[in-house]
Parts: C-alpha cells; structure tokens; sequence
C-alpha cells in the first residue's frame, strides 16, 4: 500500500506515537481486559490510532468506532498529553469522547464509512476488530460503548429493522 499523501499521516499508524507511548497505551488496554493478550491489545490500540487520524483529518464526516476499536481509543484518550499532540499534529482538531451505549442505534454503514475513510489514508482496517457489536464477537472488550465522537453524525441514527 501506498503512504499517504498527508506528511502527519506516517506510512503505518502504530507510527503515529513512540514506542513507549504505544507500549504505555497497550498496558492500559490490558489493564482493562486482564485476560487479553499482548498481541491482541497491540492491534486494539493500531486500530484506535486509524480511527482517530480518520476523524482528525476528516471532520463532519460521520465516523464511530467498533466496540473493540472503542476500547483502544478509551486508552489512548487516558494519555490525555500524548492524545493532545496526537490531534494536533493530525491537524489540530481534537477529537471528542461522547460515551454512551445503546446498541440499537448500530448502523453499518458509519463502520463501512469509517473503513473506507481509514483506507483513504493509506491504511487496511483490520476487518476482525470492525464488527457489529455483539455477544459473539472476536475478543470480550470493558468498553460498553457503541457511539459516535463530535466528528460524527449526531445523533447517531438508527439501522431500519426489518
């Protein structure tokens, strides 16, 4: 895949930070989700990364995370100096935290969004941790949220159910 067009947007987003803010990161991830695995806490938090460059640099868009990426970027915002830079470097627009849960208000086509979004930036989403939330998913998650930041549609509309 091609780097991005964008000089704030490095090849690979795990390069968005230091190593030791991305080792920092990864421990609050699984200090959260005792039984999570280093590996899997690394990825969490790449994709949280993604999701909050795509919002940086994409405002009014209409972007949310999956409940897994949620969780990386329940951690990074934790580093609340290293989550400022972060924004700012990406353009300066800092992206806001809304919490709140209601699982009907899913609707596929923001994460589709989202995706492609990510994509645009020159990076792959890593489909296993996009999914719908659900009981049944990849890994169990603390983070009970499925919404949207200030950068996304608010308030974030409900799926047609048939």
């Amino acid at each position: 895949m091609d780097p991005p067009d964008n000089p704030a947007v490095p090849a690979l987003a795990r390069m968005l930070i230091t190593d030791e803010q991305f080792a920092s990161v990864r421990g609050t991830v699984m200090d959260a989700n005792p039984s999570m695995s280093e590996e899997m806490a690394g990825r969490i938090v790449d994709e949280g990364l993604k999701f909050v460059a795509a919002c940086a640099t994409h405002p009014g868009l209409g972007l949310a995370p999956s409940r897994i990426v949620d969780e990386g970027w329940h951690a990074l915002l934790l580093h609340t100096a290293m989550y400022a830079d972060l924004c700012d470097r990406l353009g300066g627009r800092f992206v806001h935290h809304y919490p709140g849960y209601d699982p009907t208000h899913y609707d596929p086509p923001i994460l589709d969004r989202t995706r492609e979004t990510i994509a645009e930036l020159g990076w792959d989403a890593d489909e296993e941790l996009w999914g719908p939330p659900s009981d049944e998913t990849l890994v169990s998650v603390a983070a009970k949220c499925q919404h949207a930041p200030e950068c996304t549609i608010r308030p974030m509309p409900k799926p047609e159910w048939p």
